[in-house]
């Protein structure tokens, strides 16, 4: 069951690593966190700016949001590359929609987990700088 484990990043931080060979198309990790609605998102989000913590926030859709932030799992950890080894999709389960991430090729064991954040493209007093390291890095997240 344990796909996964969290350790140092070359990329940023903490991000999430194979525990074990992932065949392509494999579903790794489900996102958890809270469901909540974008006005709520953009209220915590300059809340957690002021308290200086990290945000872990996910967009379901132009309505929702998955904050976990403060309640979330292990998938909150994997980290942004240009040349990912995953991808994150939405599906909907019980009539809940909800975030998985899925191999997109064949991942060795200990291989750092990444998806593509797929930010919007903001002005450019807000970009984020990229730290994947990819060959064929975008050297911005948005």
């Amino acid at each position: 069951k344990n796909n996964v484990y969290l350790a140092r990043s070359r990329i940023q931080g903490l991000g999430l690593y194979a525990a074990k060979d992932i065949e392509k198309h494999t579903m790794v990790i489900e996102y958890i966190g809270t469901i909540i609605r974008n006005e709520v998102a953009n209220r915590r989000e300059k809340i957690y700016e002021e308290q200086n913590r990290g945000i872990y926030m996910f967009r379901i859709n132009n309505e929702h949001v998955i904050d976990a932030t403060l309640t979330g799992g292990p998938a909150r950890y994997i980290n942004h590359s240009c040349a990912p080894n995953c991808v994150a999709e939405v599906v909907t389960f019980d009539k809940e929609d909800k975030i998985i991430i899925i191999s997109s090729r064949r991942i060795p064991k200990g291989e750092e987990l990444t998806y593509d954040y797929q930010f919007d493209f903001e002005d450019d007093q807000h970009k984020i700088p990229c730290h994947c390291g990819a060959w064929n890095c975008r050297k911005w997240m948005n």
